[in-house]
């Protein structure tokens, strides 16, 4: 336990923040294909898939995202006779009030091309989702580094037809308006990124990827159930969540992205000055049951720092450091050592 305390002041401490990246790149055959979809957890409620990196019965697998597909009760596709018509609408309307929040009459809004909800304008009324798991996503996903590649037509071994569509340019046009944070449009293009070619947003912190189902809609940009080719408007009215989330698998060609970790540092300038901290604090530094100080009486006293210690105002212990090698300290000497306290 400390005996001297030295204050410290407003001018020692100082805050910085530090922002970690991570690639991120998940390629289509994780998703099915390289384990014959043991990796792919279904649930009895038919309401998402969970996909993992490895079979999901094995103790070592790692949960990558969820997958699954609603669409708003104003839908053209939607319909009481429509297969699981209730669960996509409870879909949708569960992740809009996350996503995208309600208006002033408490109505859920729905999700929108440009970002603009108050003007109006065009509504992504039926959608997919991607949840990242945590583990992938971290704080939050960086920024223009959304990429995301479907084979919308054709069969597996004719890739002719494949869309990548990503966040281009998000680092300096994303959105704040979302109560789950900052979010971006996906684009079609890198080329010319505008809101006539938005097929989807991507919420940075939230983890979560929605895209337009029209992207596979009619002519070649089409999906099917595996990986045939179909109407997504017949899929999506007439087959479950579960078939919708195996199409979209099966056609995906590959995820990347990179993940960020915010990192908070608090800095604190622990100064020694020439006439403190020379005699050791060390209670068993002893010699002939007293504390040693110096053998010979023209020494001059010699301590070695091996911790620093920080406490509250009433001196109670809140945090330890401890250096890497003692450092020596008598009267000729002046030290200041960095101590950085993450959270």
């Amino acid at each position: 336990m400390a005996t001297t305390f030295k204050t410290i002041t407003a001018n020692d401490v100082t805050n910085s923040r530090t922002l970690l990246h991570e690639a991120i790149p998940l390629t289509g055959t994780i998703a099915s294909g390289t384990y014959n979809d043991d990796n792919v957890k279904t649930f009895s409620h038919g309401m998402f898939q969970s996909v993992y990196d490895y079979p999901y019965l094995s103790s070592s697998a790692n949960h990558i995202f969820d997958i699954t597909h609603g669409y708003s009760s104003d839908s053209a596709l939607s319909g009481t006779g429509q297969t699981q018509n209730a669960k996509k609408i409870n879909i949708y309307n569960q992740m809009a009030a996350v996503l995208v929040g309600h208006d002033v009459t408490g109505s859920i809004q729905k999700f929108d091309q440009d970002g603009n909800i108050a003007s109006g304008g065009t509504k992504h009324k039926e959608v997919f989702f991607l949840n990242f798991a945590r583990l992938l996503a971290k704080d939050e996903v960086k920024k223009d580094s959304f990429r995301i590649s479907f084979l919308t037509g054709g069969t597996p071994d004719a890739r002719t037809d494949t869309m990548t569509i990503g966040d281009y340019g998000a680092s300096t046009s994303y959105l704040v308006n979302s109560p789950a944070g900052e979010y971006g449009i996906l684009y079609t293009s890198s080329a010319t990124p505008n809101a006539d070619s938005g097929v989807g947003l991507i919420y940075y912190q939230a983890g979560v990827a929605v895209f337009t189902g029209s992207i596979f809609d009619g002519g070649t940009d089409s999906l099917g159930p595996g990986y045939s080719s179909g109407s997504y408007d017949s899929l999506a009215t007439g087959s479950n969540v579960d078939a919708m989330a195996d199409a979209i698998r099966n056609r995906l060609v590959d995820i990347d992205f990179n993940n960020t970790v915010e990192l908070n540092s608090t800095i604190y300038f622990c100064r020694a000055n020439h006439n403190e901290f020379n005699y050791s604090a060390n209670p068993t530094y002893l010699s002939s049951s007293q504390i040693r100080v110096k053998n010979t009486t023209s020494d001059n006293p010699v301590s070695y720092i091996t911790t620093v210690g920080l406490y509250s105002s009433d001196n109670e212990l809140l945090a330890v450091a401890k250096l890497s090698e003692p450092l020596k300290k008598d009267p000729n000497t002046e030290l200041t050592i960095r101590v950085r306290l993450d959270y």
